[in-house]
């Protein structure tokens, strides 16, 4: 997959990882009322909002109305992996890549790297997939300085790829590396989840480990912690404060999305019309989606997920063998075999079996 030079700093652990327990005769909720998928929560972290029809296509409108849309999302169609089929009596397996941008706390937008053009980087890569039998969603975290093939361009930490050709050339190493389709792609802005995370009231977030924050000099003390956005976002963009750097920022991340839905998971969100509103509204006018992921296809999407709570939300780093050094970097090296294991799996829709063996 790509060439790796000899020097090894060291062996960080890889993320965090989850319980791949399946779920065994939950009861289906009954349906009383329309269920309409959250869209921002949905590329997210999978939300639902029971509401009247009449507040449903306000929302979706608003939806729309504030999202933008990348001018291209995919690269060229002949360069394309093929999309994993569907298994019989399943719903289509999907793909969607979340692509973060932090103008108030990354560094993609100033590194200067060698034979890199100055064109921006993506500071967060999460890879979301939804399987056919739509029973977990999977999240996995890519670290940004992993050192892969970029097509057409060699070697380079994977973040790279949007310098070198925007979303599409991104969507192409992804593909790439994992050998599978990615369904559609959206981008937000972190800033947009101070927002986000103010009109859900808070979250808890349990804090692996004490340290202040270089970004808004913040304390966090280890243990679980209420948070309002503000400090959310000074939390998940922290990563000088470890010794590990970005392993630690990514494992806040997850956590941070993964108290984000546990709390719209929950009756006091679900049946709030005036807090879903807010949570669309707020966050909206952050995301950058491709051209079909509009309010009508997440819907349709939402559909089959009904019954998929917060704990169906299965979160991970993709495996990596240590770091070091290339041409004046330091990398994150890959770890290959386990990448190729994650796109087979990708290929034959068949994650739950890759992650319970991890």
């Amino acid at each position: 997959m790509s060439e790796r030079p000899t020097e090894v700093l060291g062996s960080p652990g890889d993320g965090p990882s989850a319980s791949a327990s399946r779920r065994d005769g939950r009861p289906r909720r009954k349906n009383k009322a329309v269920w309409w998928t959250l869209g921002v929560l949905l590329v997210l972290v999978v939300g639902a909002a029971v509401v009247a029809v009449a507040y449903l296509t306000n929302l979706a409108s608003t939806f729309d109305n504030d999202t933008e849309r990348f001018e291209t999302s995919f690269p060229e169609e002949d360069s394309r992996p093929t999309k994993a089929p569907a298994s019989e009596g399943r719903e289509e397996p999907l793909n969607i890549l979340l692509l973060g941008s932090d103008s108030g706390g990354g560094s993609g937008e100033t590194e200067n790297l060698a034979d890199v053009p100055q064109a921006g980087r993506s500071d967060t890569m999460m890879w979301v997939h939804i399987p056919g039998d739509r029973e977990k969603v999977y999240v996995m975290s890519v670290m940004r300085d992993l050192w892969v093939e970029i097509p057409g361009e060699g070697t380079h930490k994977v973040n790279a790829a949007y310098s070198f050709g925007g979303v599409p050339k991104t969507v192409q190493t992804l593909e790439t590396m994992f050998g599978t389709r990615i369904d559609h792609v959206a981008a937000v802005d972190m800033a947009g989840f101070e927002g986000l995370v103010d009109s859900l009231g808070g979250v808890d977030i349990t804090v692996p480990e004490s340290f202040q924050s270089g970004n808004g000099g913040k304390s966090f003390q280890a243990g679980t912690q209420h948070m309002d956005g503000d400090t959310a976002l000074s939390f998940v963009r922290e990563r000088y404060a470890f010794s590990d750097g970005d392993y630690s920022r990514v494992q806040n991340q997850q956590l941070f999305l993964k108290a984000v839905a546990q709390r719209v998971m929950t009756p006091e969100t679900l049946t709030n019309p005036g807090r879903i509103s807010d949570m669309v509204s707020g966050l909206s006018p952050y995301l950058t989606l491709d051209e079909t992921l509009n309010s009508g296809e997440l819907v349709s999407i939402g559909r089959t997920m009904t019954d998929v709570r917060s704990d169906d939300l299965e979160m991970f780093t993709v495996p990596t063998d240590g770091v070091g050094r290339a041409r004046g970097q330091s990398v994150v090296w890959p770890d290959e075999q386990a990448i190729a294991e994650i796109g087979s799996a990708l290929s034959h829709d068949d994650m739950a079996s890759y992650h319970s063996g991890r």
